[in-house]
């Protein structure tokens, strides 16, 4: 018998830490000898804290939104008397959840102990390690060739080609660098293989230093995934204690170690030259290119550069080979995808599914449909450095072409779902927003281009837009994409330029119409008082800081609309419902 707790970050944040004290504290009452094994998430986030008991025959009973006052019922109604809570078992949703995806980078997130090397051996980890020291470097640069592995990172650039590349540098001193420093607003695919799996990622690194001639990696974490740190600390503890990192690797001649170097948040370090600047102990700014990373990377020497899903897919494909690996997704984009489903969907989590997956299948299937039975209007995919899918596109496969065809990118892999309620020009403000303050400022584009855009952005939202001000974007947008030094800056208008193209009326709205057509932006709303319900008791006047309500004690007070800033303090203070929000 095992049980097994979710402890990922959202598990822990939803109380799994309070829930296994829990059920250690009642298990000693009982004297059961079980003790629970933490785990990653597994991906329905929207469940945790989620408790699997596992019996002895495999059979898994998964328990969700397990809080400390369940515990009890399931340690000796389940475990004692041998019968099932039913009411705490996982509804239908959830099983579909997991059971419609394809899972290979996060196969054992949610399922092994991340702090026990031996769980990981046990479920096959550093096979591929072993396999691939038993082979040529250049044969596993061309086994990886084969399977058209793409950087799951954004870019989709092949990974096999940049190993190939790297190991064909005649410098000896190579590295081998993982970017683990995840960004994009919604997305934690890394941060959960890291919680979840760690080993998988340091094996993929270290079958890449075997390919490329590398016996240095680093692992560049953004310091604000603790948990990843500290998990990821352990692993590479317990890899040299076993032998499958340091000097002679398992008795061959071959040696690799890794470190890690902790980011400071800044998401320009996501792109390569900044990420390798700021290990290097400088300001993580990008710099002219060529020459590229797997020339000079890290410490001006060649650099494999992928990011922590590119690796997690590594040991797969070296044990079960390319073809295998080639037989899911679709032509030149094989695998799966991991993405974090977010927004107005009704399961929410973490998925991974093959590429050329479509978004209706997604939404509607995988995620459940929208909340609340809303309307479906659009889906934000790549992040900041995405673009906007419509109703138009819900059968599109995804996968880099498709997308690329179409102006989006699946980038690190977010979905953040809207519904009808949306206003897509306050979307596009937002990532506009989060990219500007990112800009690393080194070039005249970047910089001051997201400035101007953001400052006409805020312009529209607030009423004061004209349909120049939607030109003026689009002009500037041509501009900052064509000029800009790196790929933050060249990517940072596809939300706004998508938005416009997509949802053109809706920009009208607001600067032709001044008017908000989803009710969001607050410049657009007007409050009212019903005079009907009205009791004259002038508290919403008092509380009002600019005095834009007026009237007489025991008559129904009013509203000066151009004194008016919408603070909402006035809703707030009413106690008869009088004042309402058109």
């Amino acid at each position: 018998m095992r049980i097994v707790i979710g402890q990922g970050s959202c598990g822990i944040a939803s109380g799994a830490k309070k829930t296994a004290i829990e059920f250690e504290k009642i298990l000693g009452e009982h004297s059961l000898p079980y003790t629970p094994v933490p785990a990653g998430c597994i991906g329905l986030c929207y469940l945790e804290p989620i408790v699997d008991i596992v019996d002895e025959s495999g059979n898994v009973f998964r328990y969700v939104h397990i809080t400390p006052d369940k515990v009890r019922k399931i340690v000796e109604y389940h475990l004692i008397k041998g019968e099932p809570v039913l009411e705490y078992l996982i509804p239908a949703s959830g099983e579909n959840f997991l059971n419609m995806q394809t899972r290979i980078a996060l196969a054992n997130c949610g399922i092994i102990n991340p702090e026990d090397i031996q769980e990981y051996i046990a479920a096959g980890g550093y096979e591929g390690m072993k396999k691939a020291l038993s082979m040529w470097s250049e044969a596993i640069c061309d086994e990886i060739s084969a399977s058209n592995l793409r950087g799951r990172g954004g870019g989709g650039f092949l990974a096999g080609t940049k190993w190939n590349q790297v190991r064909r540098q005649m410098e000896p001193v190579k590295y081998v660098v993982c970017n683990a420093d995840e960004g994009d607003p919604g997305a934690f695919m890394d941060r959960s293989i890291m919680e979840g799996d760690p080993h998988k990622m340091l094996e993929g690194m270290i079958i890449a230093g075997i390919a490329s001639g590398a016996q240095e990696g680093y692992i560049y974490v953004r310091a604000e995934y603790p948990l990843a740190v500290h998990r990821l600390r352990v692993a590479i503890k317990q890899a040299e204690e076993a032998g499958y990192l340091g000097k002679n690797i398992l008795g061959s001649d071959f040696s690799f170690s890794i470190k890690i170097n902790l980011g400071a948040g800044a998401f320009v370090c996501g792109e390569g030259s900044a990420l390798t600047a700021s290990i290097e102990g400088l300001r993580g700014m990008p710099r002219v290119k060529p020459p590229r990373t797997v020339e000079q990377g890290l410490f001006g020497k060649p650099t494999v550069l992928n990011n922590v899903e590119t690796f997690a897919n590594v040991p797969e494909i070296i044990v079960k080979s390319a073809d295998a690996f080639n037989q899911i997704g679709t032509p030149k984009n094989s695998g799966t995808k991991a993405f974090a489903l977010t927004g107005n969907v009704n399961n929410t989590g973490l998925i991974e599914v093959p590429m050329g997956t479509t978004l209706r299948r997604i939404i509607f299937e995988i995620g459940g449909g929208m909340k609340d039975g809303k309307k479906f209007k659009a889906v934000q995919i790549g992040g900041p450095s995405g673009g906007c899918l419509t109703e138009e596109h819900l059968d599109l496969p995804l996968d880099f072409d498709s997308l690329t065809k179409v102006g989006a990118m699946i980038g690190s892999g977010g979905l953040v779902v809207m519904d009808e309620d949306t206003c897509m020009v306050s979307i596009a403000r937002f990532f506009m927003n989060f990219t500007q303050h990112e800009s690393c400022g080194k070039c005249v584009p970047c910089r001051e281009g997201t400035h101007v855009m953001l400052e006409l952005l805020d312009d529209i939202v607030n009423g004061d837009g004209t349909e120049e001000s939607i030109e003026m974007l689009l002009e500037l947008a041509d501009t900052i994409s064509e000029t800009s030094l790196c790929g933050l800056g060249k990517t940072a208008p596809s939300p706004v330029v998508s938005t416009i193209r997509q949802f053109p009326e809706e920009y009208l709205a607001h600067v032709r119409d001044k008017g908000c057509p989803a009710g969001q932006c607050q410049a657009f709303k007007k409050l009212r008082i019903i005079g009907e319900l009205c009791r004259g008791c002038s508290l919403c006047a008092r509380v009002c800081p600019v005095e834009a309500i007026s009237g007489e004690l025991k008559k129904p007070y009013v509203i000066d609309q151009k004194k008016c800033i919408k603070c909402m303090a006035c809703v707030g203070s009413c106690k008869f419902g009088a004042i309402v929000v058109e």
